[in-house]
């Protein structure tokens, strides 16, 4: 017999047999989406700042996002949502503009993710003909991931999960052996790491970990969609933690293996295609185009996994009333028209900036984002959640010396992208701030 909460979810539509996510396919829609940005599009962006000591920021990123991974879990553990971010910002600060504001921005970190991952799709197709420094061919098969992702996520919840989970286990595996292959034919002592392990400042390296939290944030990817999993009291905490595990093992591996293969130069020089720069010199032309299909299996469930967890976010705001909507004449329910909203916010990013401009301002919505998290939980609901303070603090602490250290990078090598990062938080805030009172002025007016 089922208890009243069950029913409850059953009646609202949220949490149906029909449109249940099993755990395997949240653990594959969760490392979908971090694998296809993290591996593919940020290993280059990584190694420009951190050098051969790469590899390790991945490690540093892992466990900074282990630290905050724990305020998700408390929540959604607590209360499983389909909405999971806006719902624990909704509960920390109230329905507010702190909480619009801060679920706004990981609704846009998620499309900029969608868009970085399309971008990164683009560069890869084109590679094997040299035509990855072709912008309207570049922007041209990103818009095209981005459509298709449109069409399978039109389709259903069960579409989605399915075609992530088969596509999670092909690029995981082909990711591991190209890693394995080339870290057999290239050795540990060449290539980046054939010299002696000197990088930039300590503070670049710090600096490159924002990229690697930003690679492993499709753990959020899960929380957002809690409500659609099966028993998401337990299953959500444990999904969050085994796509987390999978992902480090799969980007140490694959970092060692470009390391090896490449100089940090040449790492540099083949940022966003760096994997497939690395497969050759070791692995010879088939590793080249076996590394060419496993990039584009990736990129591809990546960008359908983001586009379905954001259009669910999104959907949760607007029906909690934190972000404005409008139908514009389209027929069909609030999913499907904030699905189109959001690919085609991804498909005018994908046109407008490049990957490296894409990931820099990923990683500062996100980061913002999270850390209003923490002091969130921390501030307001820890005793309800059981959540140690020691955690949330140094979470919170890790996110704001990351968030420092790219920033006084960003401003030394791309001061615009500080811009336009600060420019758009402040859109955010604005924007909520003057959407919420101007429907609290329409609500008292219409009570008087």
């Amino acid at each position: 017999m089922q208890d009243a909460h069950s029913q409850t979810r059953e009646r609202d539509g949220t949490y149906t047999d029909k449109n249940r996510i099993t755990l395997s396919g949240a653990v594959a829609m969760g490392t979908g989406v971090m694998i296809g940005a993290g591996i593919f599009a940020l290993t280059g962006q990584i190694a420009q700042l951190a050098g051969p000591l790469f590899p390790l920021s991945f490690i540093v990123g892992a466990a900074v996002t282990a630290l905050a991974a724990y305020s998700y879990v408390k929540m959604s553990n607590a209360w499983p949502s389909s909405g999971g971010i806006a719902m624990i910002l909704n509960k920390a600060y109230g329905p507010g503009t702190i909480a619009a504001s801060a679920s706004l921005l990981m609704a846009l970190s998620m499309v900029i993710n969608e868009s970085l991952v399309a971008r990164t799709f683009a560069t890869y197709a084109l590679r094997p003909f040299g035509l990855e420094g072709s912008g309207p061919l570049l922007s041209l098969l990103a818009l095209g991931l981005i459509v298709l992702a449109y069409a399978i996520n039109a389709s259903g919840n069960r579409s989605v999960s399915a075609f992530s989970l088969v596509m999670s286990i092909i690029k995981i595996g082909g990711i591991v052996i190209f890693a394995v292959a080339a870290i057999w034919a290239s050795g540990l002592d060449a290539g980046a790491f054939s010299g002696a392990a000197i990088s930039g400042s300590p503070m670049d390296f710090v600096a490159s970990v924002a990229f690697s939290i930003l690679a492993f944030k499709g753990f959020t990817t899960i929380t957002n969609s809690g409500g659609e999993i099966v028993d998401p009291h337990r299953n959500v905490g444990r999904t969050i933690m085994i796509a987390i595990g999978i992902c480090v093992v799969t980007y140490l591996l694959v970092a060692i293996a470009v390391g090896s293969s490449l100089s940090i130069d040449a790492i540099i020089d083949a940022r966003d295609y760096s994997l497939a720069a690395a497969a050759e010199p070791a692995l010879g032309r088939i590793g080249f185009y076996f590394t060419i299909a496993i990039a584009l299996a990736a990129t591809t469930s990546g960008v359908i996994a983001s586009v379905f967890a954001v259009s669910r976010m999104l959907t949760m705001l607007t029906e909690m009333k934190m972000i404005p909507h409008s139908h514009f004449g389209m027929s069909g329910g609030l999913r499907s028209h904030l699905l189109i909203y959001t690919v085609v916010v991804a498909g005018a990013l994908a046109v407008l900036f490049d990957l490296s401009r894409i990931a820099a301002l990923g990683a500062f919505f996100y980061l913002v984002m999270d850390m209003l998290v923490h002091w969130g939980v921390f501030r307001h609901l820890r005793r309800e959640v059981g959540a140690r303070v020691t955690i949330l603090l140094a979470a919170l602490v890790a996110d704001f010396v990351v968030l420092i250290a790219f920033t006084i990078a960003k401003l030394q090598t791309d001061p615009a992208i500080v811009g336009y990062a600060v420019a758009g938080i402040g859109a955010a805030f604005a924007g909520e701030f003057m959407f919420l009172a101007r429907r609290k002025h329409s609500s008292t007016h219409d009570h008087d």
